[in-house]
């Protein structure tokens, strides 16, 4: 069976992409409430066009509840995957999943399912076995977690017996594609944020 891939190793692979592209990290200080607002903005000044104001952007609204399938063809269709930044691979099963490869953020998956009234988004970080001092770790993600809008950082066991930290977020069965696609786009950008922001409670030796 293959080694899980942490997101370390996604988050080199991101950054390795958009050296590639000719782009440049800028560290900026904003107030909390308008993350959202910025990561649309650094969305559109990552294309070779001029910048332009996000504010005529058409919405799709859904007023039914989503299905597995019916979110996989609407997803299909949406620019996240036609434009080649998302690769979707729907999974079957007792619990069919949406696996999405986030091209952008090095190949990053996202893992998105439909229960009930609620649709979630979750990525997988780390192993606990990576963690030196997990007390440590575990205090300094409930102290600063909101750093991260959108997003919650959870450990839970996985059917192969060990656990895993992971970062997810969940909307209404009934949101918007647009919304959807927000908190897919979202929660690739805090796996790989929340690697850089806990990266030193965290040793890259081989885990077995």
């Amino acid at each position: 069976m293959a080694q899980r891939k942490n997101a370390a190793h996604y988050q080199r692979q991101f950054r390795s992409r958009m050296r590639e592209q000719g782009l440049v990290k800028k560290e900026l200080w904003i107030l909390p409430e308008n993350a959202s607002l910025l990561r649309d903005i650094e969305q559109q000044l990552r294309q070779t066009d001029s910048y332009q104001p996000a504010g005529n952007t058409n919405m799709t609204q859904s007023n039914s509840v989503w299905t597995m399938q019916s979110l996989y063809e609407a997803l299909s269709r949406d620019s996240l995957s036609s434009s080649g930044s998302a690769v979707l691979n729907l999974v079957d099963g007792t619990e069919p999943c949406l696996e999405i490869s986030m091209t952008e953020f090095g190949d990053l998956p996202i893992y998105l399912t439909v229960s009930g009234e609620q649709i979630i988004a979750d990525a997988v970080l780390w192993p606990l076995s990576m963690v030196k001092n997990p007390v440590t770790l575990n205090d300094e993600v409930l102290r600063t977690h909101k750093l991260f809008p959108l997003s919650t950082i959870s450990l839970d066991r996985f059917p192969d017996g060990n656990e895993y930290y992971t970062i997810f977020g969940a909307l209404s069965s009934s949101s918007s594609l647009q919304n959807i696609v927000q908190e897919i786009e979202t929660l690739a950008a805090n796996a790989i944020k929340a690697t850089e922001a806990y990266g030193s409670h965290l040793t890259y030796e081989s885990v077995a």
